[in-house]
């Protein structure tokens, strides 16, 4: 049977569940004077339908019931509604029946009979105790949720302490590099001017040889030595020719045209070592802003250690690419690979896996490519070949 009682004033809803029709009549006539919202039930599984349907705030519950005793109902209360609080209506008044109640989620018990005072006093108290304790689940969420977001913060700033450390000690990396080079430029060029010196002395004195000499032969071999001269001071002059000339910045630089320009240097090479080359365009990339001389230097120092790597024949590969607004290019070789030991120091200016090598080629190239915010980095290594990956930003249009 259920009973439903309005009243003009429904600030706080009340559910009554007892079997007693006498006592749900006369307690719900009580609370709808003072102003509550009450439905009644003279059957549990009823008063669980009007709690799932009206959300009360309070639950005036009988201990003893036929079919579900009230211990039962007040923990089924409690696990689904819990912010539903119950007041127990008991004729045993016990010690051991007032424990199990509170155990069971009670947050009160009354003894039957009781007076319409003693009544409203304890409910009042009970929804004010709620009130607290609901305020305080709030605050407690909202801590946890201020305390989540501290530690997200946290997180936040100790990964950018450590990004910003590693951009510092990347930045101070880059200083000693850059400073490195700069010793290594000063160097060569003043090394430029003391060669040239000796060399247009062996360049004289050869001519003079030549002169005084009938015999063919040695005619031959000193003209030979003269075009080696040549080509020494050819390299000297083009060195000291770097140092000093302008950078040529344009915005239309094509870098498959670079690459075209660096393979001819080596032409003859590729050709007597019997070098496979593979130009693999897959797209013709947009164009980069830079200087292409400078460019240009990056591929001739890849092109060199390759070929440097495969003197008995191989494969040259040069792919290029586009993702998105950078210019992806692959150089791949077919020599013997990078020891894994020599990964780590392979752009640290005068390191040098070579007996001949000066340990400058492949730093000057990651310098250059990070000039025009680039990136040139080892993909790929092993016994079978290496794998050189450089992306470009392209031009801004």
């Amino acid at each position: 049977m259920l009973v439903e009682t309005e009243s003009r004033a429904t600030v706080t809803t009340v559910v009554i569940i007892d079997d007693d029709p006498n006592l749900l009549e006369l307690t719900s006539l009580i609370l709808s004077r003072r102003g509550f919202k009450v439905f009644t039930a003279n059957h549990p599984r009823e008063g669980l339908k009007l709690i799932a349907a009206h959300s009360p705030e309070l639950v005036l519950l009988d201990y003893v019931m036929p079919d579900m005793n009230g211990l039962v109902t007040l923990r089924q209360i409690k696990l689904q509604f819990p912010d539903t609080y119950v007041v127990m209506f008991t004729g045993k008044g016990s010690e051991e029946i007032a424990v199990e109640l509170m155990k069971g989620g009670a947050s009160e018990y009354l003894l039957k009979p009781f007076n319409n005072r003693n009544l409203i006093d304890r409910l009042e108290n009970v929804l004010k105790i709620r009130e607290i304790e609901l305020q305080n689940r709030v605050l407690q969420r909202e801590q946890e949720r201020l305390l989540c977001e501290i530690e997200s913060w946290n997180h936040e700033l100790q990964k950018r302490v450590r990004e910003k450390t590693e951009a510092l000690h990347n930045a101070q990396d880059e200083i000693v590099q850059s400073e490195k080079l700069a010793a290594l430029g000063y160097l060569a060029a003043g090394m430029a001017h003391e060669i040239r010196n000796p060399l247009n002395s062996i360049s004289l004195f050869v001519q003079l040889m030549r002169q005084n000499s009938a015999d063919p032969e040695q005619r031959e071999y000193q003209g030979k030595i003269l075009k080696e001269v040549e080509r020494v001071d050819a390299i000297i002059r083009k060195l000291l020719d770097v140092s000093r000339r302008t950078r040529v910045i344009t915005p239309n630089v094509l870098i498959n045209r670079v690459i075209d320009a660096a393979l001819d240097v080596f032409a003859p090479q590729i050709e007597t070592r019997n070098i496979q080359v593979e130009r693999n365009y897959l797209t013709l990339p947009a164009p980069i802003t830079a200087d292409s001389a400078e460019l240009e230097q990056i591929f001739t120092n890849l092109f060199l250690n390759a070929l440097d790597e495969m003197n008995q024949g191989g494969r040259l590969a040069i792919e290029i690419s586009q993702q998105e607004n950078r210019v992806i290019v692959r150089v791949a070789d077919s020599g013997g690979g990078i020891p894994e030991d020599a990964l780590p120091n392979i752009f640290e200016p005068f390191y040098s896996t070579k007996s001949r090598g000066t340990g400058m080629g492949l730093p000057v190239a990651q310098r250059i490519a990070r000039m025009y915010e680039g990136l040139l980095a080892v993909e790929q290594t092993s016994s079978q070949g290496t794998i050189f990956r450089l992306e470009f930003p392209i031009s801004r249009s």
